[in-house]
């Protein structure tokens, strides 16, 4: 496990769009994922310690940033070659398990991650109405354990910022993960 921190958030860079098959058999794009008031995109896997101590929380917050017009949408970038606990059939049984409120996608050629410049899983990406970059931190205080209940929710109340007056906070904490499980060249 490589630990690795995402980079602060670049303000306004554009969502690069994506066409990927979800587990669903669906080939979803980012007009598909994307809310009226935001769009999250977040790079998780199956295997990741720093995903698994947040996946409940993943679920409960991107039902709640429904109501406020806010889409997500997962995408699994990791080499599953190397990595089979994040193969396509175990990505299906994880969301089904999980009730997954949001399409989960996989990356197979890894192309969308690099896109995105993601570094780690978890790595989030918020996106405003317009698909400019707002925030790029975490999901709150947990680590490879589950903050304690009644922690900050950092990604949640960004995400509702976002949707109600577009701009992120200036300030964010980044997010820190297991790396992303690139192909050998």
């Amino acid at each position: 496990m490589v630990l690795m921190q995402t980079p602060v958030c670049d303000f306004g860079l554009p969502a690069p769009n994506f066409k990927l098959q979800g587990i669903d058999g669906k080939e979803w794009t980012l007009a598909d994922c994307r809310g009226e008031k935001g769009t999250l995109v977040m790079f998780i896997c199956n295997h990741c310690p720093y995903v698994k101590a947040i996946q409940k929380k993943l679920v409960r917050d991107s039902r709640e940033l429904m109501d406020y017009g806010v889409k997500c949408v997962a995408i699994m970038s990791n080499d599953p070659a190397d990595y089979p606990e994040d193969s396509f059939d175990n990505m299906k049984r994880v969301a089904e398990k999980l009730a997954y409120p949001f399409p989960y996608l996989f990356d197979e050629t890894q192309d969308v991650a690099r896109a995105y410049g993601a570094v780690c899983t978890p790595d989030f990406f918020g996106y405003n109405a317009d698909l400019e970059l707002q925030y790029r931190g975490r999901l709150d205080a947990s680590r490879t354990e589950p903050a304690p209940e009644g922690s900050r929710r950092d990604l949640f109340e960004a995400m509702k910022q976002i949707a109600e007056t577009g701009k992120g906070p200036e300030e964010q904490l980044i997010s820190q993960g297991c790396s992303i499980k690139w192909r050998e060249s």
